[in-house]
This record gives C-alpha cells, structure tokens and sequence, in this order.
C-alpha cells in the first residue's frame, strides 16, 4: 500500500487496503469456529488438566467470540501506521488495553461472572480497540481511506507473501521455546531440569523486553521506506535504513548495558529465589549477549520486506529460525543442559552476519534498478 501511495498510485493503494479488510474478515470466518469446535483438545495440548480445563475452556469459549475484532483492529491497525498515523495508532492500542482493565474488575467481581467476565471484557476492549482503527481509516483527514469496495483478488497472493516473513517469525517463537525448554528438562533431568525451565521462563521475559520495541521500530520505518521506494526516493531510502539502525543500535547498547548489571533486579519481580535469581541472570546475560548483532537482524529482515524483496527477506527470517533449533538440540547434547542458553547468541550472530553480507551485496543494485528500470511490486 505505501509503495504504490509512494508511486502515486492512489486508487490501486486504497483498493489494497480494502483487500487487506476483507482478507481479515475471511481469516476471522475461518479461524473462530475452528477454535470454537477444537477449544478443547487445543487446550489439552497446550497443558490443560482436568481441573483448569472447565475454566480455561468457558474462557476460551467467549474469547474466541472476539477473534474478528482482534483480527481486526491488529492487521488494520498496520494500514494505520503505514500512512504515518503513528499516533492514532498507537492510540487504538492504549485505549483498549485500558478499556480491558476498566472491565475485568466489573465484569468479574461487580457482575460475578468469573472467568467468562475476563473474556468479554476482553472482547469489548478488542472490539473498541477495531471501532477507533476504522474511524482513523475512514476519517476526513485520512489520505489513504477504506471504501469497502474494490477488492483485488490479483493482490491476496502478494499480500500473503509479504507477511510471511513476520508469520514465520511470530509463529515459530512457541515451537522453538518448546523445544528449548524440552532439551533442559530431558538433559537437567527431574530436580535440575525444573529449575532451568523456571529460570528459561525469566529469560524469555526478559527476552520479549528487548526484542518488541526493536520489531517495533523496525515495524515504523517499514512504511517510510516502502513510500520512498516507491516514489524513486532511493536517498532517503538509505537515509531512513541508516538512522534506523543508528536508533536501534543505540537502544541495544543500553539493554545490554541493563542486562550487564540489572539482570538480578529483573528476575526478582519473579522471585525471591537466591538460587532461581543468580542462576536466571547468568542465563540471561548468556542469551542476551549478543541483542547488538541481532539490532541488524531484525533491520535487514523488516528493511528488505518494505523493498519488497521477499525472496531475500523470507531466508534470512528462516535462517536464525533454523540455527536457534539446530542449537538447542545439539548444544546440550554435546556440552549439557546449560548449554541450551547459547542457542539465542549463536543463532543472533549467524544470522547477522549472513544479513548483514547479503544486505550490503543487494540493496545498492536493489535501488538502482529502481533508479533505472521503475516501479516494479
């Protein structure tokens, strides 16, 4: 959308928005009975017993209720974004957190509901949260407006394609931390393997701590660097890739900083385990010692999708994807248990190195045939 807006393409990045809308009403009419009908051998398979499932289950019962507006109000909320809209945007988001907080405490003690209040006060928040994304997307004031018509069936495989990159992302976090937190129970064994995954559990904290706000940085330039390619910008393309990562390195250099020396006040919000919270801050200087080099993964994987170059932008996702398991299974094989913490770094490094070399191969001969040849998407 903010390729062709950038290319001066208006109508075409009004009917992409569009498809995009209702993309996210066709995925909620997929995804809510499936859930629905399926809530309770995917809550078995989560970790549910027999004791939790009844309430897990009435919760998950009414939340699903909510899909399309979460769906919603989280993919529109990116086309909001996309147009500079950081503020409204960031609005939608507060504004329903809020909303939920307000609730839960009505809907569950004031209205006796239990956990099937939390639920809808979560589905009203989720559905307030979409109301103000459409009213930003079809307000007066809005350069890019959602019409409700003009669906593109020529651009859902596009579209598809473009957020591969971040789907693989996101959806592999749970399998690779499975993975991670079975190879310290199989190796630590029963007493040793329990408090390694509590200490791992304190470290993925920390972990998504440092990491959102870079996806988050990453995430706001996509759309100033997408416009600017398309427009034939191709200075300020580099200019705007260069300040990001002048801005990211510099929060990572302070996380690493805090990681150094605040770590154990980190982990104490958890426990007051003197054990649990020496061992969590040496786990956590291990898995985070290198967030510097990963600073130019995330740049290199979100800079090359907002250029539209998803055959490079799709490998590198999977390259630190396919390291982070291949490490954690070999590691404490080899060296033990402990050893499994040193799949973060090892994967971080790899995959900035290999970036970061494929990065400064491609993107001048990217922008030149921009220069040369047009616009191509």
């Amino acid at each position: 959308m903010a390729m062709r807006e950038g290319h001066g393409d208006h109508v075409i990045a009004e009917r992409i928005l569009t498809t995009g809308f209702y993309l996210l009403l066709i995925a909620s009419a997929i995804l809510t009975p499936l859930f629905f009908i399926f809530r309770d051998p995917l809550l078995l398979t989560f970790g549910a017993s027999s004791i939790t499932l009844p309430y897990a289950s009435e919760y998950l019962g009414w939340y699903v209720l909510g899909t399309p507006f979460a769906l919603l109000s989280t993919g529109l909320n990116s086309f909001v974004i996309n147009q500079g809209m950081s503020k409204k945007g960031m609005i939608s988001v507060v504004a329903g957190a809020v909303l939920n907080i307000v609730l839960d405490p009505v809907f569950i003690f004031l209205f006796d509901m239990g956990v099937k209040g939390a639920a809808i006060a979560t589905v009203i928040s989720q559905a307030g949260s979409m109301l103000i994304t459409i009213f930003a997307l079809r307000s007066k004031n809005t350069a890019i407006k959602l019409r409700f018509q003009g669906f593109m069936p020529n651009q859902i495989g596009r579209i598809i394609k473009f957020g591969l990159s971040s789907f693989i992302i996101i959806s592999t976090d749970s399998l690779l931390l499975i993975v991670l937190n079975a190879m310290l129970q199989k190796f630590g064994g029963p007493g040793w393997g329990d408090t390694l995954i509590t200490c791992s559990t304190i470290v993925q904290s920390y972990h998504i701590l440092v990491t959102y706000p870079m996806g988050g940085m990453t995430a706001g330039c996509q759309g100033l660097v997408s416009y600017n390619y398309g427009a034939g910008l191709t200075d300020r393309v580099r200019k705007s890739i260069n300040n990001l990562q002048i801005l990211i390195t510099a929060y990572t250099v302070v996380m690493f900083i805090f990681t150094i020396f605040g770590s154990e006040l980190f982990a104490s919000l958890f426990t007051s385990d003197g054990q649990i919270l020496s061992l969590s801050a040496h786990f956590m200087f291990i898995f985070e010692c290198m967030i510097i080099p990963l600073s130019f993964q995330y740049i290199n994987v979100d800079m090359m999708t907002a250029l539209g170059q998803i055959h490079i932008s799709l490998p590198l996702s999977l390259t630190r994807k396919i390291t982070f398991f291949i490490a954690s299974i070999a590691l404490p094989m080899l060296f033990g248990a402990e050893a499994a913490f040193f799949s973060e770094p090892v994967s971080d490094i790899i995959s900035c190195v290999a970036g970061t070399i494929i990065m400064r191969l491609q993107l001048g001969p990217i922008l030149q045939k921009r220069i040369k040849e047009g616009f191509h998407i």
